[in-house]
C-alpha cells in the first residue's frame, strides 16, 4: 500500500513542480518519476538542513513538491549546458 501513496504523491507533486515552475510538464510517467525523485531528494535537503514539516499526507507532499523542484530546476541546469 505504500508503494501506492508514494506513487500518488510523486504524480501530484511532479505535476505540481512542472506548474510551478515555467515551462511544460514531462506527461504521466515522467511526472511520477520526477515527484518520486523529487521526494527522496527532498527528504535528504529538509533532513540535511534540520527542516521538519511534520507527518502527514500533506507534509510529504510539501517535501515531495520542493525536491521535485530542485530537481527539474537541476535538469533544465544541465540540458542548458
Amino acid at each position: 500500500m505504500e508503494i501506492l501513496w508514494l506513487i500518488v504523491i510523486g504524480l501530484a507533486a511532479g505535476w505540481l513542480a512542472g506548474r510551478l515552475m515555467t515551462g511544460g510538464g514531462f506527461g504521466l510517467i515522467g511526472d511520477i518519476v520526477v515527484g518520486v525523485i523529487g521526494a527522496l531528494l527532498g527528504g535528504f535537503l529538509f533532513r540535511t538542513v534540520g527542516v521538519s514539516v511534520g507527518g502527514g499526507l500533506f507534509g510529504q507532499l510539501i517535501v515531495a513538491t520542493v525536491g521535485a523542484i530542485v530537481l527539474v530546476f537541476l535538469l533544465r541546469l544541465i540540458k542548458r549546458a
